[in-house]
């Protein structure tokens, strides 16, 4: 499947450089939590480190992480501080 974009948005991402429209497709994807971190990266053509340093670049944030594995892992810090 080819995607033309409508001409409008030449200007908002030309200034960010060239294959930008394919890593704020890739970081959308991974926002929405429909495909990995590692996933994002290989579509966005780069490796973790630079997409990582893309994302808190234009999202001033990286990674995301669900409430469950936060909440989790809170609780085990508790159990292991609990005498």
């Amino acid at each position: 499947m080819i995607t033309q974009l409508p001409q409008r948005f030449d200007e908002i991402l030309a200034p960010l450089g060239q294959q930008a429209a394919v890593f704020f497709l890739a970081a959308s994807l991974y926002h929405a939590h429909k495909i990995s971190f590692a996933t994002a990266a290989a579509l966005a053509e780069l490796n973790q480190d630079e997409f990582l340093y893309r994302l808190k670049e234009h999202f001033n944030f990286s990674y995301l992480m669900a409430d469950e594995v936060i909440l989790e892992d809170i609780a085990t810090v508790e159990q292991l501080v609990t005498p």
